[in-house]
């Protein structure tokens, strides 16, 4: 999308200002964090498997695998490299780190969450299981979104097949590094698998599936800016700007490092209910006071007559 709120806004993300920060092949120096968090993840991944468990160590793996769910989401927007071979190359070490094949961000994320802005025919829409925004929904959506994405996948991959068998071959490549990772990791040592690789992988992939939810739970698919929930503060710098999401719907292809700037000139044109100040605030009014203080509950923006009819045909494989 590129509707511009004000002149100059970059919609590609392929500016020229953009292109003069890149460093050789890699599209934007800022990218050097992406990088040393997918190094870091498995370096410390294997220190402890070879010395033990240190907490201090997990502690910091479980926030890079949310941060590598981040660069898994920011890297399918916006490939990390000029060349088709290392952005290849990035996709099968990322598609090991995460615990998931890379490609899957193309169907149901890229072309079918970016195309429907969280409306009628979003797959994982939020409200299709319900229109609500509570901790259990928070919990659940990632297994509800599964169950709804993953027989839309296979429909798509059918499609692939025909159309482009090379294609589907690279997708089963992903499949199969993944696989493959787990089934010798846990040959090794099964224990330290699962502590070490197979758990943080889940928490990242939960984070990437439940992201959805705190970003359009109870916002208005209808509203040309009230569809996503913006979170401020500190967790933009932590986690590559992932907080600014309605800058990111509106320039789905601008690097991470430009959602500060496109932000502050959507700020004013978002509802201020989908503006928070900070992350842990919403989670602990919302979540954790919420059920038991009605006056910090969140309310839907979602128009009543719209929160009626809640089961409308979702997206179908071809439409993607």
């Amino acid at each position: 999308m590129n509707d511009d709120p004000a002149p100059g806004a970059a919609g590609s993300g392929k500016t020229g200002a953009a292109a003069a920060r890149g460093i050789g092949a890699l599209r934007h120096r800022r990218d050097l964090q992406s990088l040393l968090y997918l190094l870091a993840q498995p370096l410390l991944a294997l220190w402890q498997w070879r010395h033990g468990f240190s907490l201090p160590l997990y502690g910091l793996m479980l926030y890079l695998a949310i941060a590598v769910s981040v660069i898994h989401h920011n890297h399918a927007h916006l490939p990390m490299w000029r060349g088709r071979w290392r952005n290849r190359a990035t996709d099968l070490l990322i598609t090991v780190l995460q615990g998931h094949p890379t490609f899957v961000f193309h169907p149901a994320h890229n072309r079918n969450h970016h195309r429907h802005r969280h409306g009628p025919g979003d797959v994982a829409r939020t409200w299709r299981f319900g229109d609500h925004n509570h901790a259990l929904g928070w919990l659940l959506h990632p297994l509800q979104a599964i169950a709804v994405i993953y027989p839309f996948l296979f429909a798509w991959l059918r499609g692939v097949r025909r159309r482009a068998p090379g294609a589907y071959r690279w997708y089963l490549l992903q499949y199969a590094a993944w696989l493959g990772s787990w089934a010798v990791l846990l040959a090794i040592h099964p224990g330290k698998a699962l502590a070490l690789v197979i758990g943080p992988q889940l928490l990242g992939l939960h984070w990437l599936l439940s992201a959805n939810y705190l970003q359009h739970a109870h916002a208005d698919d209808a509203a040309r800016f009230g569809y996503a929930r913006n979170f401020e503060g500190w967790l933009n710098p932590l986690l590559f700007n992932i907080g600014l999401h309605t800058a990111h719907h509106e320039h789905g292809r601008a690097h991470w490092s430009e959602l500060p700037r496109l932000h502050h000139r959507y700020r004013p044109l978002i509802d201020p209910r989908l503006l928070e100040a900070s992350f842990i605030g919403y989670a602990w009014r919302v979540f954790v006071l919420g059920p038991f203080l009605p006056q910090y509950r969140s309310r839907s923006l979602r128009p009543a007559d719209t929160r009626a009819a809640m089961d409308r045909p979702a997206t179908t494989s071809k439409d993607c």
